[in-house]
């Protein structure tokens, strides 16, 4: 299989596998792309819960965003785990030094149990500053409560969220419907000022730690190979879906999807 693009990704690392910069790099490698990082923060998870964050020293964040660009330039950059503000105002240094117009943001500020994973002056620098410099941003439904200052409970408010958040800067919004009381999945996409809606079929499953993270880097996947917004959405959906159909059932807890779920391994007996 030919490399078809090079994605820059600027994340945290999940010592579980699947989640964050592991999950990232899987879903950009099986996609047939190359995958750098910028590591964030190193936590110690498990299927469980999280034990521990220890967040990387900012200047060494931003050496290894811009110091690998500048020898392998990105097509597409995705951006996840951004804890604190001095993280985010790295983040948006480094940015501004690197002419990359194609910026894809998973705005992780909720953990699976709830937790809260970053600060109110996070949250207010990420949609003042942040926003304005991606081309998508795909929350799910409480962190787009978060960014739009709505509550969610119905697709129609997912629309109206999405639009808010686009006021904010987003240029195309992607806001994920997994957390909805309804019978299928609805991710609502906000894109030139239309409104297309993806509908899934509800799986049934508690394995599903990391569909955030690698819905994000299957889009940046998909647009850094030439596709459109829309369509990119649309494929890494389907990506996701089949993962989660897919998934090995490991851990006691919210266990991880299978990212090479296209690809097929023969294991010798």
């Amino acid at each position: 299989m030919k490399i078809k693009s090079k994605v820059l990704v600027i994340a945290g690392s999940d010592s579980s596998g699947g989640a964050g910069i592991q999950a990232d790099i899987k879903t950009i490698t099986a996609l047939g792309s190359y995958a750098m990082t910028a590591i964030t923060a190193v936590t110690s998870q498990n299927t469980v819960g999280i034990n521990s964050i220890i967040p990387i020293p900012v200047n060494v964040i931003s050496k290894q965003i811009e110091f690998t660009s500048r020898d392998i330039k990105p097509d597409v950059i995705k951006i996840g785990m951004l804890h604190s503000e001095s993280v985010i105002k790295t983040v948006l240094k480094s940015l501004n030094k690197l002419n990359i117009k194609k910026i894809i943001l998973d705005p992780v500020m909720v953990a699976k149990g709830g937790q809260r994973l970053v600060n109110k002056k996070s949250i207010k620098l990420l949609k003042n500053n942040l926003l304005k410099k991606v081309t998508l941003v795909t929350p799910n439904v409480p962190e787009a409560e978060v960014l739009s200052g709505i509550s969610i409970k119905t697709v129609e408010d997912m629309v109206y969220a999405a639009k808010r958040i686009n006021i904010l800067g987003a240029k195309n919004v992607l806001i994920k419907g997994g957390h909805l009381s309804t019978k299928k999945i609805h991710d609502v996409l906000l894109s030139n000022n239309k409104v297309e809606i993806f509908n899934s079929k509800k799986i049934v499953t508690k394995n599903t730690h990391g569909t955030g993270c690698t819905l994000s880097s299957a889009i940046a996947t998909f647009y850094s190979c030439g596709k459109t917004i829309k369509k990119s959405c649309e494929l890494g959906i389907n990506y996701v879906n089949r993962a989660i159909m897919l998934g090995p059932n490991y851990g006691k807890g919210h266990g991880p999807i299978n990212h090479i779920n296209n690809i097929e391994i023969k294991k010798i007996k």
